[in-house]
This record gives structure tokens, sequence and C-alpha cells, in this order.
């Protein structure tokens, strides 16, 4: 794993905002001066790193089901059996990523499971593929995330009018809803945009509906269940004839409450961290998470009993906190990368990197592309 210097293309600009990236400014968001380079071997680790973990998360999510743990990651009650039926029916799950961090030596470790609402999903997928095509023609990616996406909405059964949904003026989910509608348009769905404010509600249908009265049969949500769960709405989502996706059974992956639940299912497992709910339970170097943050939000870390790095303030921790063991990142010429590795379906499908000059990742910590060879 190197961090190399890269020849920037003259108009790299005009091409990402061909392919829609139309945010690639912002705070110099996008980076081609320099990449990732990692060998096939270290390559491999991480896929089968991804797979592992997924295949881990499944089961917490079985064992906080069965064992009533859901209140533990402040999921309201009133959802625990319409998560347990969901979780079943094995309903239908689009895509998730892992944070990872990994230094091409040891094995990758689980930093969190975005596994409800991940973007960067266009950047990872389509412009790091192209800058690839332009700059290293001859190394190749950790990336089969378009044609893996396109399958997956063709496996999606019964469903041909797909509704996206986001937040109204949010450009980043924009561009990654945008995206995603058009791997569903390969994969021969119809799709319709819809901003989270205009879905209704018909209580005579117990389904949710769009601007026209019309069913919102599939609905396709770039917004967190957390958030859902405590709209005023959120209280026809159990009775509601509508297919969502994310499933409601991803809400427990969602939630940071399941790194405890995985130390305490998989202890010591090479991937794994150790985790604790409330308190650090020992650790002197720890990563203090709210349950819910997002985007590195109210993250804390904490070396030998000390703050060493806190990220900026943000709306989280009322819910409560999950203890970490601290991993310290690999530092490359100033900077701290973390993998994001990809998951369609249930299998891994590509990785992306972001990197920053502090350890915690936020939401504008430059994205930078890789290469193997």
């Amino acid at each position: 794993m190197k961090r190399l210097r890269s020849t920037v293309r003259p108009d790299y600009g005009k091409k990402l905002e061909a392919i829609g990236l139309s945010f690639w400014q912002w705070d110099n968001y996008w980076k081609e001066d320099v990449c990732y380079r990692f060998n096939p071997s270290q390559i491999d680790q991480i896929e089968a790193a991804t797979e592992e973990l997924h295949k881990l998360c499944l089961q917490a999510v079985n064992h906080a089901i069965e064992h009533d743990r859901l209140g533990e990651l402040q999921i309201p009650k009133e959802f625990h059996e319409a998560i347990k039926a969901s979780f079943i029916a094995n309903d239908f799950s689009l895509y998730g990523r892992f944070d990872l961090a990994y230094d091409g030596y040891h094995s990758p470790k689980m930093l969190e499971y975005n596994a409800d609402t991940p973007t960067s999903i266009l950047e990872s997928a389509v412009a790091q593929w192209y800058w690839l095509k332009e700059t290293f023609n001859e190394d190749d990616q950790f990336n089969s995330l378009h044609e893996r996406l396109v399958a997956r909405w063709d496996a999606l059964p019964n469903e041909n009018l797909i509704h996206f949904a986001s937040i109204a003026d949010n450009e980043e989910d924009w561009v990654a809803v945008t995206y995603l509608m058009e791997t569903a348009i390969q994969a021969g769905k119809q799709v319709a945009h819809i901003a989270l404010d205009q879905i209704g509600w018909d209580a005579d249908r117990n389904i949710f509906v769009d601007l026209q009265g019309e069913s919102i049969n599939c609905l396709f949500k770039l917004y967190p269940w957390e958030w859902m769960m405590r709209e005023s709405f959120g209280l026809h989502i159990s009775e509601s004839k509508t297919r969502f996706i994310e499933p409601l059974w991803k809400s427990v992956l969602s939630c940071k409450g399941i790194l405890p639940l995985l130390w305490e299912l998989f202890p010591n497992h090479p991937n794994l961290l150790e985790a604790h709910f409330d308190k650090p339970n020992g650790l002197t170097a720890f990563a203090k998470k709210p349950l819910f943050s997002r985007e590195g939000a109210n993250i804390e870390l904490h070396s030998d009993g000390q703050l060493a790095h806190q990220s900026n303030n943000g709306p989280y921790g009322e819910e409560g906190f999950v203890y970490q063991e601290l991993f310290p990142l690999p530092c490359f010429d100033g900077m701290y990368p973390v993998i994001g590795s990809w998951i369609v379906g249930n299998e891994p499908a590509g990785m992306c990197l972001r990197e920053d000059v502090s350890p915690i990742t936020t939401n504008m910590s430059y994205f930078v592309p890789h290469v193997f060879k």
C-alpha cells in the first residue's frame, strides 16, 4: 500500500461534471494529484475481510432480534416486530459500505458499517474508474460496483416503478440518488424521484403515496431509519404496504451499537476492534462514538486516557455512546486514509478511499482514487 503522486488530467473538472459529480470542488473534495496503490494480495485481503464482516453482521442482526437487544440500539419498541419480520423475510437489500482501517500489512479492522444510507457511490463506481482508464490504464482497480448494482436491481422481484427519495436541496444526496436511479434504469426498471417532504400517507390503502396520490409500492430512501422512525409519519411504516430499500432490518446495522454486539459475539476476531456500550471498560485508547453519528460528527479519540482529537460539534450524543478500541490509522505524507469497502447484495463489490489531515474522517474528507498492480 503506497501513496503515489499522479498526473492531473487538464480537463478533469469538466469530465467529473459530465458524469454528474457536481460538487467535486467543495473543499477540494476530489483529489487526483495523488492515488493509493495496492498489490493483488492486499486487495484479496480487503475483499475477504469485507465478505467475512458482512456475514458476521448478519449473525449479529439475528442475535439482536432473537435476544431482545434492539432496545440497546435505541430502536423504538414499536418497530421491533416489524424489524424481525423484515429480517425473517430477507427483505431486499441493495448495498452498504464498510469503513476499514488498513495499513497494507495487518488484517483490516472494521471501524463501522454504513449499511443504510452510504454515499460516495458515484465517485466510487464511475469517477475513479474513468480516472483509472485515462491515467493508469495498465493497472487495475477493485471496482465492479456499477455492474453489480445493475445486476442487483435486476434481481428485485415484482417491481417495475421504483420511487427514489432524498432531502430537497441536498446536492450530495441528489447526486447519489440520481446515479442509483440510472443503475436501476439500466436494469430495466422505471424510476421516479420524489423529495422526502412530498411523500404522503393514504390511510385507506395503508400505503405511502406521491403528490398525485399514486401508490409508492417501492421506495428507495436516502434517509436514515433512525430519523424516519422518529418522524410524524414514522408510525405508519410498520403497517405500510410500501417496500423500503434499504429494508427495516438494516436499521440494526446502521446503529454503531452493532460494534459492541459484534465484539461480544466474536471476541478477538482479527477484523474486529474491541467495543463496549456506555464506558471504555478498561480501554485507555479508544474512539467515543454516538450510536447514530454520521459523517464523523461528535466523535472523540482518546489516547492514554487523554482526549487527542475530536470532530466538530454535531447533533448526536443524547442517544448514548459506544467505546471502540482505537486503532491507529496509517499516515502517508501527513494524511490518514480510511478504506470504504462496498457490499452489493451480499457480495463485496469494490472500494474507495477517503483521507484527511485528521484521523477522524468527515463528509468533506478528500476522495482519492486507487489502483492495484
